[in-house]
């Protein structure tokens, strides 16, 4: 008799993987939807509906339903969720599936209920939440289990998530919302102000992605991008060098090290020289910037490296997590809530 599938989801505020057990990752496809708003139909889900990003008619919207890492529309992401579940299982949902989900640590009770209920809605047999700094360790190759402290960064388009793990569950952690949006935003803002120039958010990633940078390159990038001259209302080149990405980038760049030190300073000392041995993680689409492990690693005195296959570790840990789903309570698996629960 066939089986309902179990699958695991990073539900990212950029970007939606989906991992089928057995299969690996099945899905990767951008956190937007696209409606009609007459008659409040989905035209479209994925990489098609991001194409339509402020192009749109009036009759129709691109949204991203998710926002700093939790979600803003809890219709619009019920239906998103349906719908990758649905590519995921085939279109029969006559097994229902069981779901885990990746949640940022910083995430509060009322939005973790809403996660569980629109996975639940969507078709899910039974939902389960695992942290995001907790997937992201897993899919990168460590074993949380040991009581050796691990720092892992998990920087993804909403949120920046800091944790110290240890014994299978969070020491410390940090969640800020500021990741790979603010980075955009930050260049959106840069390019008006110094160049006079409007632009938008899928060009401002396209220079962070081509040109972005936060430490001295050998040898400078350069990119050609085109938007609203706001003086004269016409449409204007102009050219972005990689040497003005560190000024552009500077307020979210150092919220986020601010960030790090914190979850530093609260670190046990024990765990402290484990982490000085182990090094520092850095997952998430996020942490592909530029030099910006060099900084971290120049801020902490600590060796930082990027985790291989960086955009996907967090969807592989999920993934792989679903091997002990049978052990599992129903509901959420809040690492660090059941260690305080503890003690």
């Amino acid at each position: 008799m066939m089986m309902g599938r179990d699958i695991g989801i990073d539900l990212g505020t950029a970007t939606v993987l989906v991992y089928v057990k057995g299969k690996g990752i099945v899905l990767k496809e951008p956190s937007v939807v696209a409606i009609d708003k007459n008659t409040d139909k989905i035209l479209k889900v994925g990489r098609e509906a991001q194409k339509m990003l402020g192009r749109t008619p009036g009759n129709i919207t691109a949204i991203r339903p998710l926002r700093d890492g939790v979600i803003s529309q809890y219709d619009v992401t019920l239906r998103m969720i349906q719908h990758f579940i649905r590519r995921a299982c085939g279109n029969s949902l006559f097994f229902k599936p069981r779901v885990i989900i990746c949640v940022p640590s910083g995430i509060t009770e009322v939005e973790e209920r809403a996660v569980v209920d629109a996975a639940t809605q969507a078709g899910a047999k039974r939902t389960y939440l695992i942290e995001e700094p907790v997937a992201a360790a897993i899919g990168a190759g460590i074993d949380i289990s040991q009581p050796n402290g691990h720092m892992i960064v998990d920087i993804g388009g909403g949120t920046t998530d800091i944790a110290v793990t240890s014994l299978g569950g969070v020491v410390v952690s940090e969640s800020i919302k500021i990741a790979g949006d603010k980075f955009d935003e930050a260049i959106i803002r840069y390019v008006r102000k110094k160049h006079n120039v409007l632009i938008g958010e899928r060009t401002a990633e396209e220079i962070k992605i081509k040109v972005g940078t936060v430490w001295p390159r050998e040898e400078q990038k350069v990119i050609e991008v085109k938007g609203r001259c706001l003086r004269e209302g016409l449409p204007k080149v102009v050219r972005i060098s990689s040497a003005e990405i560190p000024t552009a980038l500077e307020e979210p760049i150092k919220a986020i090290c601010e960030a790090v030190c914190y979850v530093i300073e609260r670190t046990p000392p024990e765990l402290i020289g484990d982490i000085m041995s182990n090094g520092i993680v850095m997952t998430g689409g996020g942490s592909l910037l530029y030099g910006l492990d060099q900084l971290i690693a120049n801020v902490t005195g600590i060796k930082t490296r990027v985790a291989d296959k960086a955009v996907s570790c967090v969807a592989v840990g999920t993934g792989l997590s679903l091997d002990n789903i049978s052990v599992l309570p129903e509901g959420t698996i809040n690492l660090s809530r059941q260690r305080l629960s503890r003690y």
